[in-house]
C-alpha cells in the first residue's frame, strides 16, 4: 500500500473513531465522562487497544451514528441482545445508557420480558437481576425517579 493510501486509511479510521467517541459519550454518559474514559483507558495496552478501536469505530462510529433508529430504540435493542447473552457488565452499562437516552423503567422492563420469552426464563431472570441492580443504583444516584 502506498503511503498516500495508508494516510487515507488512517484518516478514515480516525474519523470513525472520533465519531464513535462522540456517540459513546452521548449514549453512555449520565453523570460525567468517567464510564467512557474508563472504557477507553482499558484500551491503552497494546493488546487491548485494537479491541477498543474496533468497538469505538464500528459499534459506535458506524452503527450508532446511522439514521433510521432513535438512540432510545438502539439502547432497547442492545438491552435485549445483551440479555440474551447475560453479559452483566455490558447489560448494566446499557441500562444506564438507555435511561440516558430517555427509556423509562417500564420500557426497559418490557424489553427484558419480551427478550425472556425468546431467550429462556433462566436467562430472563438473570437479566432482570442485573437490570434491577443498575436501576437501583441510578435511583440512589438521583438519576432515575423512584416509583
Amino acid at each position: 500500500m502506498s503511503s498516500s493510501s495508508e494516510r487515507s486509511n488512517e484518516k478514515a479510521h480516525q474519523e470513525l473513531y472520533d465519531a464513535g467517541v462522540v456517540y459513546r459519550r452521548k449514549v453512555m454518559t449520565i453523570k460525567g465522562d468517567d464510564y467512557v474514559d474508563n472504557q477507553l483507558q482499558k484500551g491503552v495496552s497494546e493488546f487491548m487497544k485494537p479491541m477498543q478501536q474496533l468497538t469505538t469505530e464500528v459499534g459506535w462510529g458506524i452503527i450508532w451514528t446511522r439514521p433510521g433508529l432513535e438512540l432510545k430504540q438502539r439502547s432497547l435493542i442492545n438491552i435485549a441482545l445483551l440479555a440474551l447473552q447475560t453479559k452483566e457488565t455490558e447489560l448494566a452499562a446499557h441500562v444506564r445508557g438507555a435511561v440516558n437516552n430517555g427509556a423509562t423503567e417500564i420500557e426497559i422492563r418490557e424489553t427484558l420480558l419480551h427478550a425472556a420469552v425468546y431467550c429462556g426464563i433462566p436467562t430472563g431472570m438473570e437479566s432482570f437481576r442485573i437490570a434491577e441492580a443498575a436501576l437501583k443504583k441510578l435511583k440512589a444516584e438521583g438519576l432515575l425517579p423512584s416509583n
